[in-house]
């Protein structure tokens, strides 16, 4: 960078969100600039709009001196969001699938027990997070083991990359090999240890982590609460009603509990910050209290589709206010890419005739992840004061899309033809903090 100046210019058709779309694709939701700028001072955004309009404004010494990224014909967007995935699950992406439960005990435990070897979790973090940010995904809220290495392997990774991440080691006590179960007392000395070194370091957040209720035993599930209401701006990530036959388990060990959320309820693991994977079989009231809370849930439309889990009701959890963002999930899921996580949250809303248009598939990806997270004062638009965090996508960068995209007259055809065409080969470049993190 010129040493005269801070100042980052970035040129592109430019899209963020302000708000959902909701059905109607509400255009006040939204901006979008064919020739567009974002202006960067430190890392954060200064202004974003139309080419001209910023750089005539601009004084001649900043003009001359700012470093240009020149996107002409590109699409800049923030940078994508993966709300819910297990990082340790890379080597069993792509195994044959089966229902949940066999997953976990043939291809997720195994897994995550190879995990003992610090050098495994130092290698499969490095690589896990280099694969995100060549997918244009810049921030996730990740699973890591429960061994606590796992977490500081990761944390250690992210905080070289200057990212925002979130991270937690799993809790497990019960109902687990092992070689994978910790206790109520370890889990909370572990987590607070993490917690204390890790949480709001640098662009780094701690999640608070047990695995799923059948998991944990109560003693366990209060340990949770106590560390996910102890700490300021604490997070909290875990499971709910991924499969029928796990909801029926959870009846059997809790009994008393009126259903699945209300078992969460119960331990105070429900709030801002707390985001739960999957939520497929939720009935209204299960809904109305996520709501209540601002609960989210992490919708994994391939994972759901691959592990024949269910389809996740979009508009019944929109309809009740709970927050939404969407998620790879991995293994489970079939992909780290965003763009065809949206692609599958469209064939699910199809299947169900409510069909997720490309603006709103985009919002989720963006400003609606973030939100689900709590991280929307830092990321999730490119409004002035926000952490500049962007990918950039090309819209050409197959012969299909190409060929697509000359017969596409307008923004919104264009956007859905990236999703359900595209994948990691058009993710031209991803920037965090304004500084390029992919190779050109």
């Amino acid at each position: 960078m010129n040493p005269q100046t801070s100042a980052t210019l970035v040129r592109g058709s430019i899209l963020h969100f302000l708000a959902d779309p909701g059905e109607n694709d509400d255009a006040d939701a939204w901006q979008f600039f064919e020739d567009g700028a974002l202006l960067l001072e430190h890392g954060r955004v200064i202004r974003v709009g139309a080419w001209k309009e910023i750089i005539t404004a601009l004084p001649t010494l900043t003009k001359q001196t700012a470093r240009t990224f020149d996107y002409s014909g590109k699409l800049v967007m923030p940078g994508l969001i993966d709300t819910h995935v297990h990082y340790p699950q890379m080597q069993v992406m792509g195994s044959f699938g089966r229902q949940l439960l066999d997953w976990l005990e043939h291809y997720t435990f195994p897994a995550e027990a190879t995990f003992a070897d610090r050098g495994i979790a130092k290698k499969t973090s490095a690589f896990f997070l280099d694969r995100l940010l060549a997918h244009g995904t810049t921030t996730a809220s990740v699973f890591a083991t429960v061994h606590p290495h796992s977490v500081e392997a990761f944390f250690e990774a992210a905080q070289s990359r200057n990212l925002r991440m979130l991270c937690g080691k799993v809790m497990m006590d019960r109902h687990c090999p092992e070689n994978l179960r910790d206790t109520p007392a370890s889990a909370l000395h572990d987590s607070r240890k993490l917690i204390e070194r890790w949480h709001g370091k640098g662009r780094l957040r701690y999640s608070v982590t047990p695995r799923f209720a059948p998991t944990s035993t109560p003693e366990q599930l209060q340990v949770a609460g106590e560390l996910f209401n102890g700490y300021p701006d604490m997070h909290l990530q875990s499971h709910l009603s991924e499969n029928r036959r796990e909801i029926e388990w959870v009846g059997e060990l809790f009994p008393g509990h009126r259903n699945y959320v209300d078992v969460y309820d119960h331990f105070k693991l429900l709030g801002r910050g707390a985001i739960y994977g999957h939520g497929i079989h939720l009935d209204a009231s299960e809904r109305t209290r996520l709501a209540e809370t601002g609960t989210a849930i992490a919708f994994c439309p391939s994972s759901n589709l691959f592990l024949g889990s269910g389809f996740f009701h979009y508009d019944a959890a929109h309809a009740a206010g709970v927050p939404v963002g969407l998620a790879t999930d991995v293994g489970g899921g079939t992909s780290l890419s965003m763009l065809r996580t949206m692609a599958s949250a469209y064939t699910v809303g199809q299947a169900q005739h409510k069909p997720l248009s490309a603006m709103r598939a985009w919002y989720l990806a963006t400003l609606g992840g973030a939100q689900a997270l709590a991280l929307d004062n830092f990321i999730g638009n490119f409004k002035p004061g926000k952490e500049a965090d962007f990918a950039v996508f090309d819209f050409n960068a197959t012969p299909e899309l190409d060929w697509r995209m000359r017969h596409a007259s307008s923004i919104e055809e264009k956007l859905f033809a990236l999703i359900t065409l595209g994948d990691e080969r058009c993710v031209s470049a991803t920037h965090i903090l304004g500084e390029r993190v992919t190779p050109a």
